[in-house]
């Protein structure tokens, strides 16, 4: 359900008041009972329910622990093959030579 602000003209009374789609709108000030309590334009606003939204729901731990250091790089297949030469990419065993 939508969390809707109103605001009274006549007081200055402001509201925030959870209501369905299908609801009126609110007329009547709760503080001095003008008919001047309107709808403000504001951002969207929501409730998160469930699970999984709040800290307390993650995975605990100490997230200032740093990041294990990365794996060096693989060597080039090229070394990793043995190739002699570095003028042949591919090797000296390949029919291209």
């Amino acid at each position: 359900m939508p969390i809707y602000a109103y605001r009274c003209s006549a007081c200055g009374h402001a509201k925030d008041v959870l209501q369905k789609l299908s609801d009126a709108p609110l007329t009547t000030c709760p503080a001095c009972a003008a008919e001047s309590f309107s709808k403000q334009i504001t951002a969207a606003g929501f409730q998160l329910k469930g699970s999984g939204w709040y800290a307390t729901d993650f995975k605990g731990g100490s997230s200032s622990a740093p990041a294990p250091a990365a794996a060096p790089a693989e060597a080039p297949k090229a070394e990793a093959a043995g190739a002699s030469s570095s003028s042949t990419p591919c090797g000296g065993s390949c029919a291209c030579h």
